[in-house]
């Protein structure tokens, strides 16, 4: 009888311990299926890294949808708009978090012509084509693999887009893979492949804000670009083909300063309200844009191989102000400026490209 009385004062106080607690997985990555859209499993992926910060992931669109990172005191927070729950995943913002194609950003009225052959694609940003259409690559749900041989944490997304596909030419198989290392480094590898001639420019779209998801504007975050010029653009936000040095403009971020710094201001006849612009990066160090909010002491660092970053910083109804994108990608409008870095694939060729989004505080 003794015994069992000591038994049940050992269960009891294991329960009070940890009864309130989750109990933290051994598993660097975990899957969890959210439902089903349109036949395909939707499962969320928590990658966990040794200091026990996670990232999440979804297949539908590729998307990450948390990122739980310290701030200077050790307390934690996610610092990406996103959403665990499916039916927010299909409401929400359809670019937030997303892997974007098969052409990131703008295509002028709708249509490019390669090698004499003019591609007419769905118009769905009058009177452009965005972010590769109606139902691009961030609509889709994508294979996914958990990369068990990896030292980090590391999840494989798989996406076969076929020929034609709102327009575009050629089946392109493309995966994204996500890696998220001891040192909170999301390390996104791209690589894609075709089969007939066609363009390609791929980025991810997540929102980001240091303060913590939901936790006020991101106007008060310090932001660098090393980016010396920007790609100016129309009424429609199509590239002019002008490439413009920042020096003297309300897009200089070559030295740190608010990102609301400006924001106001008139330039070119026109009240500056927002960011939604295409810079031109100089790729000269390992590091491209570095943001920091003093408030928390967190610093986010990107790294890229892509030769432009469009800077969004939240001016529609959805998220303004909330949080700010950093696309690294190829510029606006590429396939209808030749002049600009070709994104041009051709079969057996492979387009690689990596991006690192670094997270410290300080």
């Amino acid at each position: 009888m003794k015994r069992f009385y000591l038994l049940t004062i050992a269960q009891i106080l294991v329960l009070a311990i940890f009864g309130n607690q989750k109990i933290k997985s051994s598993e660097p990555v975990t899957k969890e299926v959210l439902g089903v859209n349109n036949g395909s499993e939707v499962c969320l992926f928590t990658l966990t890294n040794k200091e026990g910060n996670t990232l999440k992931l979804t297949n539908y669109g590729a998307k990450i949808v948390s990122i739980l990172v310290p701030d200077k005191n050790g307390k934690r927070d996610n610092v990406t708009l996103g959403s665990e729950k499916l039916v927010s995943i299909l409401k929400g913002d359809p670019y937030g978090g997303a892997v974007i194609g098969r052409y990131a950003n703008r295509i002028a009225n709708a249509k490019f012509s390669l090698d004499g052959i003019i591609y007419n694609l769905p118009v769905n940003n009058k009177p452009n084509t965005l972010h590769g259409g109606r139902n691009g690559w961030f609509s889709k749900v994508w294979d996914a693999q958990i990369l068990a041989n990896k030292k980090q944490p590391a999840v494989k997304f798989t996406y076969v887009s076929p020929d034609m596909e709102e327009g575009f030419p050629g089946t392109v198989t493309i995966e994204a893979t996500y890696t998220w290392t001891e040192k909170n480094e999301i390390i996104i590898d791209y690589a894609a492949s075709t089969d007939r001639k066609t363009v390609i420019n791929v980025t991810n779209h997540a929102y980001f804000n240091l303060h913590g998801a939901g936790k006020g504007y991101i106007f008060d975050h310090i932001l660098t670009i090393k980016a010396s010029a920007f790609t100016p653009f129309d009424e429609y936000k199509i590239p002019t083909g002008e490439l413009r040095p920042v020096k003297g403009t309300p897009f200089d971020f070559t030295v740190p300063r608010p990102i609301g710094d400006r924001i106001g201001d008139t330039y070119k006849n026109a009240v500056i309200n927002g960011y939604d612009h295409n810079y031109i990066l100089d790729n000269k160090g390992k590091v491209d844009v570095t943001v920091y909010d003093p408030e928390s002491g967190r610093i986010m660092e990107v790294l890229t191989d892509q030769p432009g970053l469009q800077f969004f910083s939240g001016n529609k109804s959805t998220n303004i102000r909330s949080g700010l994108a950093l696309e690294t990608q190829h510029y606006p409008d590429s396939p209808n400026h030749p002049d600009f870095p070709t994104t041009i694939l051709n079969p057996g060729e492979q387009f690689k490209s990596r991006t690192i989004y670094r997270f410290s505080v300080k």
